[in-house]
């Protein structure tokens, strides 16, 4: 049990890091004062959110933020 536990620990710790650099690699969402006027944001890129660069950081960063929670989970029960 204590190389399972050592285990999920380096995962953890490596699951930790790639989720900093994904979300330090992402733009902000703030559209600022723009936001105010009724600015349109529809272009090619919010369109087609899901394919580009910034869809995929989306939803690797649910990924392992959800790794997180599960591995957090188990590493907190006391086997």
């Amino acid at each position: 049990m204590d190389i399972l536990r050592i285990v999920l620990t380096i995962i953890f710790v490596i699951n930790c890091i790639v989720l900093t650099i994904i979300v330090l690699m992402q733009e902000g969402k703030s559209a600022g004062l723009g936001a105010i006027g009724g600015g349109s944001t529809d272009t090619f890129w919010s369109k087609n959110k899901g394919r580009s660069m910034e869809g995929a950081l989306e939803k690797s960063t649910k990924f392992s933020a959800i790794l997180f929670l599960v591995l957090a989970a188990v590493l907190n029960i006391n086997f």
